[in-house]
């Protein structure tokens, strides 16, 4: 058994092209055009976001170790409208929080997992001289929630429910990343959330330049999971990580998924990239690096692809 385990991994690299080919609907021995390549469309986020570096990484590396293979990065509002994006055929790989996922994905879902990535931090980002210390704080504020179609939003608007805080007691602000950065920046909103792995970028760059404050919500970890979904957890936010004092807050994992139509051959290819070029993908973000084939097992309630389960269960030692 071990030895077909490291013969299979030798052999899918060997065939790779040819099988993908084979293996994809309305691809055979009468088509003539075996040389145009697969188009593998990753569906992130803001550029300066977690996803968004993570995709970027991951297509540079399909591209240069997969022939058959094109892979273009998507900048999208992130987790809910990739989900969509798969689930139309307009994407093939996408990243997404467990959140947005449905607690019962059915038998036969369309979209499906390759991994459990890294965890996604929920920021409530402020100045340091505003008045905003607390959740309870944002009463009667502009603050932005998150984009339309964002995880950032989707948690948000639950953490705001449980809290008390929902039907206009907040002035929300529908806006990406670099918007509520700019807004703050300006006065033109008192806090904005952001959903990302640590560190995000447009975060690190706003403390740099502007003192802050993140505010804690470590105490909203029990509420989430008891009205909505056991995917949250607390985790702390260092401070080597902003410069500014630790706070504990909300985190839920994120999944790399992909259309459950994808070819086996080539699903497995890409996992195994995954976790092969842990280091080189950890380069473009360190919550990538964060990833293992341990962890990456745990996409429940999502099942993953066959072409992931055959790679996890051919890598075992």
């Amino acid at each position: 058994m071990r030895y077909s385990a490291r013969a299979r991994r030798r052999g899918t690299r060997v065939a790779f092209a040819l099988t993908v080919l084979l293996a994809l609907p309305g691809l055979g021995a009468c088509r003539e055009d075996h040389d145009e390549p697969m188009l593998i469309r990753i569906a992130t986020g803001s550029p300066t976001a977690v996803y968004h570096a993570f995709g970027e990484s991951l297509a540079a590396i399909l591209n240069r170790e997969l022939p058959q293979v094109r892979a273009e990065v998507m900048v999208t509002a992130a987790s809910a409208e990739n989900v969509q994006l798969l689930n139309a055929g307009k994407a093939e790989l996408g990243f997404t929080q467990a959140d947005v996922l449905p607690a019962d994905p059915g038998p036969d879902p369309s979209v499906v997992a390759v991994a459990r990535v890294y965890d996604d931090l929920l920021h409530l980002v402020t100045t340091a001289d505003s008045p905003v210390r607390s959740l309870a704080d944002l009463r009667g504020r502009r603050v932005s929630v998150g984009a339309a179609g964002s995880g950032t939003k989707i948690t948000v608007d639950r953490l705001l429910s449980v809290a008390g805080l929902g039907n206009a007691k907040v002035q929300q602000e529908q806006l990406g990343l670099d918007d509520s950065v700019a807004a703050l920046r300006a006065g033109r909103i008192d806090a904005f959330f952001f959903s990302g792995g640590l560190p995000v970028r447009a975060v690190a760059q706003f403390a740099e330049h502007t003192p802050t404050r993140i505010v804690g919500l470590g105490e909203w970890t029990i509420p989430l999971r008891q009205n909505h979904s056991e995917v949250y957890v607390p985790r702390d936010i260092p401070r080597s990580v902003y410069g500014v004092d630790l706070v504990t807050t909300v985190a839920n994992p994120n999944y790399l998924v992909v259309r459950a139509d994808l070819p086996e051959a080539l699903v497995r290819e890409v996992t195994r990239l995954l976790m092969e070029r842990r280091s080189e993908l950890a380069a473009a973000h360190p919550a990538a690096g964060r990833m293992s084939p341990r962890s990456a097992i745990a996409t429940l309630p999502l099942p993953l692809h066959p072409g992931a389960v055959d790679y996890y269960r051919a890598s075992k030692p």
